[in-house]
C-alpha cells in the first residue's frame, strides 16, 4: 500500500482555482474570528505543477529553510523542486527499486533516502552525488530520519527492526527489536534520547536509544498504525491508524489521553505544528484536517483533493503545508 500515485496534473490547475479561492476565504475568515495563531501566510492557493514525473510519488518533504521540497518516486529517482518557481533543481539516481522516503539533514546539505532495495543512501544536495550507503536491513526500508544534530540516522523496515546509523562512518550503531511485524514509521524525540515507532502489529513502541530497551508499548489501536510522532516538548505522542482514529498519548505514563474521530477512512499521517498547540492529519477520505491539541476539536477541513491524501509535511516555521494525493497532485498550502 506504499506504492502511491501522486503525479501532478498541470491541466487541473485552472478548474480548481475557484474552489481553492473559496477555501482561502473560509480559512482567513475562521482565523480572524478565532484569533488562533497557526503561522499561516495569506494565500492557500499555491499548487506545484507537474515537472519531470511520470511515475508515482511516494513522499514529499520540506527543506529546512522551507524553500524546496524533496520527492521520492517509483521511477527510482529523487528530485528537489523549488517551491517558488516550481522548477526541478536537482535529481539523485542510485536506488534500484521504489524509493519510499527521503529527508533533508538539519543543515540542508545532505539527503538520506530509503528504498524497497533495502538500502539507505546519503546524498550531497549541491552536487547530486552519492556519498555513502547504509546496508543491513533485510527488507524494504520504509522511513529514514536524521537526529537533530545530523550525526545519526534512524531507519525502520519491513524486516521488523529499527536501526541506528553513524552518518560519518556509515556503520550501524544499534539494532532495536521488539515489533512483531513490519515497522511503518520511526521518529526521534526532540532531545534525541528516545525513538517512537509504529507498526503493522497495531502497536507503538517508545525506545531508549542509549540502552536499546522498550520504555513503553502503546496498544489501543485496532488496526495497523501508520504513523506516530512526538510533540515538540516530547511529553506526548500522536498516532494515526487504519482504524480511522487519531490518538494522543502521554509519554511518561503511556496512557491514552484522547481519541480523535473525524476521518472516515485510514489516517495516513499526522504532524504537530512547531508550537505544539495544533496538528495536521491526512487521510484516505481525501481530506486534510487541522486539529486543536488541547480540546481535541477539529478546527478546519481542507477538501480540495479528490482522492487519498497520502502524506503531509509542515515547514519548520509553521507557515506552509505540503500534501500529496492519489489524485495525482501535490499541493503547497501557505
Amino acid at each position: 500500500f506504499f506504492y502511491f500515485s501522486y503525479f501532478i496534473e498541470w491541466n487541473e490547475l485552472q478548474k480548481k482555482t475557484q474552489s481553492e479561492k473559496e477555501i482561502k476565504l473560509l480559512i482567513e475568515n475562521w482565523l480572524r474570528i478565532s484569533h488562533i495563531k497557526l503561522g499561516w501566510i495569506t494565500d492557500f492557493n499555491k499548487i506545484v505543477s507537474k515537472y519531470g514525473h511520470s511515475w508515482s510519488v511516494n513522499s514529499v518533504r520540506f527543506s529546512p529553510n522551507g524553500n524546496d521540497i524533496v520527492l521520492t518516486s517509483d521511477d527510482y529517482i529523487i528530485r528537489i523542486w523549488e517551491i517558488k518557481s516550481g522548477k526541478e533543481i536537482q535529481i539523485f539516481e542510485g536506488h534500484v527499486s521504489w524509493i519510499y522516503d527521503a529527508k533533508f539533514s538539519p543543515d540542508g546539505h545532505s539527503i538520506a533516502s530509503c528504498s524497497r532495495d533495502q538500502i539507505i543512501i546519503l546524498w550531497d544536495v549541491k552536487t547530486g552525488k552519492y556519498v555513502k550507503k547504509f546496508q543491513g536491513h533485510a527488507g524494504p526500508v520504509w522511513e529514514v530520519v536524521f537526529s537533530s544534530d545530523g550525526k545519526n540516522i534512524v531507519s525502520c523496515s519491513a524486516d521488523t527492526t529499527i536501526r541506528l546509523w553513524d552518518v560519518n562512518s556509515g556503520k550501524e550503531i544499534k539494532t532495536l527489536m521488539g515489533h512483531l511485524q513490519g515497522i511503518l514509521s520511526v521518529q526521534y524525540s526532540m532531545n534525541d534520547q528516545m525513538v517512537v515507532s509504529s507498526s503493522i502489529d497495531k502497536t507503538i513502541n517508545i525506545w531508549n536509544i542509549k540502552s536499546g530497551e522498550v520504555l513503553r508499548i502503546l496498544k489501543n489501536h485496532s488496526n495497523c498504525v501508520r504513523c506516530a510522532k512526538f510533540s515538540p516538548d516530547d511529553k506526548c505522542i500522536i498516532s494515526c491508524s487504519e482504524d480511522k482514529t487519531i490518538r494522543i498519548w502521554d509519554v511518561e505514563s503511556g496512557k491514552e489521553l484522547k481519541i480523535l474521530n473525524g476521518h472516515s477512512n485510514t489516517v495516513n499521517e499526522v504532524k504537530y505544528f512547531p508550537d505544539g498547540q495544533n496538528f495536521v492529519s491526512c487521510s484516505d477520505d481525501n481530506t486534510i484536517c487541522l486539529w486543536d491539541v488541547k480540546t481535541g476539536n477539529q478546527i478546519q477541513r481542507l477538501e480540495e483533493h479528490t482522492s487519498w491524501v497520502t502524506q503531509i509535511d509542515i515547514s519548520r516555521n509553521g507557515c506552509t503545508i505540503v500534501s500529496c494525493s492519489f489524485d495525482k497532485t501535490i499541493r503547497v498550502w501557505g
